[in-house]
């Protein structure tokens, strides 16, 4: 784990050596060190509306477990008798789903970490998406299939007439997006419910990909075009729409609110890319003007990672602030919020946000004045 931590510190070293200007930013939030499970390093992957933040720490003898974070105190979820777990996603209901090594899937539900097994064949993977209705996951049988997991009883959701599929999310409603390849071999998106898989279709291209729904079963991915671009896509009412781009060929969503706004990444005119927030028919350049473009070369300046319900956008974005890599932020309303650190080592620091609930509690990691990263929680 430390060989790993090291290596990666240094990769974000070599990009913060790119940097060359820092956006205007707004005060800080309040920024709370969750701590870790006895170990030096933990990381926040996601937090629900009951403020229930779930994601991994180094444990005292130096091995990854996932946790369970409320009212200040970290628990320790376990594992399925391996030496890892880590959570990737957490539902109303306080029900976590995750990865173990032995059988490799589970969900923790009310103390006890429970293994959903497979369809018959030897693997299986969690997405980081749950709902109140259980876990889904995907299963490879051979060949793979995506399935449901709700009260011990796993569902083959099928395919769209070839031999794979991969759910990816599933809203309250118990519908399922994801991937699958079609009878004459291309990847399709697929919206499954009730026991039907539907083909999403594409933007005119020969392949498309589903990657969030919503509660409303409005569905977002990316489909090629019939020029042969990648876009972005919102699904509804059996009709995909093409959310276009801001300037450049490529744009692909990330997330999808309850409102119908969009979070995503696009490629502008000139040779970089920046983040954007879609609402009823335009899409807005969340880092405009873009300071990104005078770095010369291609890549992200800035990633939004998840939007709420009130159109808060949180990601991270590259500083200049010293031998810096990312530091979280906060979007809402054209207002671009620094999130800040735990603190500064060796002149070295960085935070990631990836998760905000509805009531605007933000979950990541951040570095601390040791150099080690701690799961966070930033909050008003």
């Amino acid at each position: 784990m430390k060989s790993i931590l090291n290596k990666w510190v240094f990769l974000t070293i070599v990009v913060a050596t790119l940097l060359v200007a820092k956006p205007t930013i707004s005060a800080q939030l309040s920024i709370t060190d969750l701590g870790t499970l006895g170990g030096s390093y933990s990381n926040a992957v996601a937090i629900n509306a009951r403020g229930q933040v779930v994601g991994a720490s180094t444990t005292a003898t130096g091995e990854q477990h996932a946790f369970l974070w409320q009212n200040g105190v970290m628990t320790d979820l376990g594992t399925l008798g391996g030496s890892y777990s880590n959570a990737v996603a957490i539902n109303a209901r306080g029900q976590v789903i995750g990865a173990s090594s032995i059988t490799t899937g589970e969900q923790w539900q009310d103390g006890v970490m429970t293994d959903p097994v497979t369809l018959g064949g030897s693997y299986t993977n969690p997405v980081p998406i749950i709902s109140p209705l259980g876990g889904l996951v995907a299963v490879i049988t051979g060949e793979q299939h995506a399935f449901l997991w709700q009260d011990g009883v796993m569902t083959d959701l099928g395919t769209l007439g070839g031999s794979y599929s991969n759910g990816v999310a599933i809203n309250a409603r118990g519908q399922v997006v994801g991937a699958s390849t079609t009878a004459t071999g291309e990847q399709h998106a697929f919206l499954w419910q009730n026991g039907v898989m539907t083909d999403l279709g594409t933007l005119g291209g020969s392949s498309s990909d589903a990657v969030a729904i919503n509660a409303r079963g409005q569905v977002v991915g990316a489909s090629t075009t019939a020029t042969g671009e990648q876009h972005a896509f919102l699904w509804q009412n059996g009709v995909m729409t093409d959310l276009g781009t801001l300037g450049g060929s490529y744009s692909n969503a990330v997330a999808i609110n309850a409102r119908g706004q969009v979070i995503g990444a696009s490629s502008l005119t000139t040779p970089t890319e920046d983040s954007f927030l879609w609402e009823k028919g335009t899409m807005i350049d969340l880092w405009a003007p873009n300071f990104c473009g005078v770095i010369g070369r291609g890549g992200a300046c800035q990633k939004a990672r998840a939007i709420n319900a009130r159109g808060q956008v949180v990601g991270s974005v590259r500083s200049d602030g010293g031998p810096v890599s990312r530091v979280a932020f906060l979007w809402e309303k054209g207002t671009k919020t620094d999130l800040g650190t735990l603190g500064e080592w060796n002149h070295y620091f960085y935070s990631y946000a990836v998760a905000i609930n509805n009531s605007g509690q933000i979950v990541g990691i951040s570095s601390t004045a040791s150099g080690d990263g701690h799961a966070v929680l930033w909050t008003k």
